[in-house]
């Protein structure tokens, strides 16, 4: 039985076992997945969402945005700020940006995405973002998003700061 369950999970991680469904043998560098999207397409798909996402943010195309958010979506957003916490909906998503652009004096800004890392459905990025007050207070910070996907909406998003005093001090309690 030990050995069943070792060979199940290293053809599932794809340890060079290939398996064998209903007499049809995997090709090399596939995987038979039965009841589940491939997960090449998966992560195409995911990836395409994020991209999508991500590039109307940095446009402002808001049609765009809220179309790649689930109405349900769960939004964690790090720090011990004034917008920090987890939203529970898209409208708890948008509530919070159009704050960040009022304390910013609607100078916050995507400015770089430099790298996107896929596994299935989950997508992570490494972003940067800016942000002037008219205090001359700066945003200047990068951040890993990790976005979970399913039917093409993001359901989860995470952040991560690189710098959560910073992040802290600009946006205040």
């Amino acid at each position: 039985m030990r050995t069943i369950t070792l060979a199940l999970i290293m053809a599932i991680n794809g340890f060079g076992i290939v398996p064998i469904v209903r007499g049809k043998k995997a090709e090399p560098g596939h995987r038979i997945i039965i009841g589940q999207q491939k997960p090449e397409k998966m992560e195409k798909g995911a990836a395409k969402v994020v991209s999508d996402f991500l590039t109307a943010v940095k446009k402002g195309d808001n049609a765009t945005v809220a179309a790649s958010l689930h109405p349900n979506v769960e939004w964690n957003q790090p720090g011990n700020n004034r917008f920090s916490g987890t939203k529970k909906s898209s409208t708890e998503v948008f509530q919070m940006v159009g704050g960040m652009l009022e304390v910013s004096a609607h100078t916050l800004e995507l400015t770089d995405v430099t790298v996107t890392a896929v596994n299935g459905n989950t997508v992570a990025c490494l972003v940067h973002w800016k942000a002037v007050k008219p205090t001359g207070a700066v945003l200047d910070v990068d951040n890993i998003d990790v976005y979970s996907v399913e039917n093409d909406q993001i359901v989860n998003a995470k952040v991560y700061s690189a710098d959560l005093a910073q992040e802290d001090g600009f946006w205040q309690r």
